[in-house]
C-alpha cells in the first residue's frame, strides 16, 4: 500500500490590506518545493474582506519510499 505525507505551507500577502501577491516569489518557493518531490494537491486563500487576502495556503503531499 502506498503511504504518504503532507505538507501545509502558507504564503502571506502583501500591501497593507493585503491581496498582493508576489507571483514570481510564490512560483520561486513552489518550484523548490516540486524539486525536493512535493506535489500540491490543493490550494486556497484566506479571504478577508472586498477579495481582499492575507495569505495563501497550498498543501503538498508526496509519496513515503520505504
Amino acid at each position: 500500500m502506498e503511504k504518504f505525507e503532507y505538507k501545509v505551507v502558507t504564503y502571506d500577502t502583501g500591501g497593507f490590506s493585503g491581496g498582493k501577491v508576489d507571483a514570481l516569489r510564490m512560483e520561486e518557493q513552489l518550484n523548490l518545493a516540486g524539486n525536493d518531490g512535493w506535489e500540491m494537491v490543493s490550494c486556497t486563500s484566506t479571504n478577508q474582506n472586498e477579495g481582499a487576502s492575507r495569505s495563501i495556503v497550498c498543501i503538498f503531499k508526496r509519496k513515503i519510499v520505504q
